[in-house]
């Protein structure tokens, strides 16, 4: 768990643990020992799972008070490096496995090497190692997976039968048929798909799709002078130039979920955490 002393590499630092379950995992204290307190952030639905849990926490470790802090993952990366900057971080945090490389370089998270090396409940052969060494940079651990997901089309469904489509697209070609009908029937104030500016993962979804590997020279570059690379760029970009996305962050966004409902949109590639959202 994140000493919460100030380090001396770098200054203004209170270290984070990259995930929420590391709670579960230290063993902080003993029955009886003074009562202390540790701040946990969790975004989204994930948030609300946190607390579910936390009676269970509290009965095995009574000496220690849980405190969850929820934020929406729109808001968290903003949020989790004004914390670092203000030396206000949280003791442990959900934190997007993409963004633990980002925030090993600030220095901002634990290595937790040698407090696994005492679990008895995180163990890494019961992990999928694709997902484990994505916490590991430079040869330390710096999170614990907590699950695995894939990205989603969300889509509306009425809104496609309306332009003319029936069933979703399968291909590049029906897809780009389906955003031109979309953003022809909903006009200049709405679009056919929202693609955040600030979100990689669309354009990771369409690389993927291509021939090239995505990294050269042994994992150390990307590959993005690639044909295929270079192919996904320019159909992401042309959903751009033909008005089918709108050029926005997801900060600029203030919810995207009433966006898909209200058809400012009626395309979005996000991840399954949002389904809970679509139905409330």
């Amino acid at each position: 768990m994140a000493d919460k002393r100030r380090t001396t590499d770098p200054p203004r630092t209170r270290r984070l643990i990259a995930l929420v379950p590391l709670l579960w995992a230290a063993g902080c204290g003993s029955p009886g020992s003074q009562q202390r307190v540790v701040t946990v952030w969790a975004m989204g639905r994930e948030g609300e799972v946190v607390g579910d849990l936390l009676p269970q926490f509290a009965r095995a470790h009574p000496d220690i008070v849980v405190r969850v802090q929820q934020l929406p993952w729109y808001a968290a990366h903003e949020k989790l490096l004004t914390a670092f900057a203000g030396d206000a971080t949280p003791d442990v945090c959900l934190l997007g496995n993409t963004w633990i490389p980002e925030f090993v370089a600030l220095k901002a998270l634990e290595p937790l090497d040698e407090p696994l090396a005492h679990s008895g409940v995180v163990r890494r052969e019961d992990y999928f190692p694709g997902i484990w060494d994505t916490n590991v940079v430079g040869g330390a651990l710096y999170g614990v997976p907590w699950y695995v997901d894939t990205r989603l089309l969300f889509y509306r469904r009425d809104l496609l039968a309306r332009a003319g489509f029936p069933e979703p697209p399968k291909t590049w070609q029906e897809w780009s048929r389906a955003l031109a009908a979309i953003k022809a029937l909903v006009g200049p104030e709405r679009y056919s798909v929202l693609l955040p500016l600030n979100e990689f993962e669309p354009l990771m979804v369409l690389a993927l799709q291509q021939g090239d590997p995505l990294l050269r020279d042994g994992g150390r570059y990307g590959n993005f002078e690639s044909p295929g690379f270079r192919r996904a760029f320019a159909y992401y970009l042309e959903m751009f130039r033909r008005q089918w996305a709108p050029p926005v962050a997801n900060t600029q966004i203030s919810n995207a979920w009433e966006g898909l409902g209200r058809g400012y949109y009626s395309f979005y590639i996000n991840g399954p955490w949002n389904i809970g959202e679509f139905r409330r």
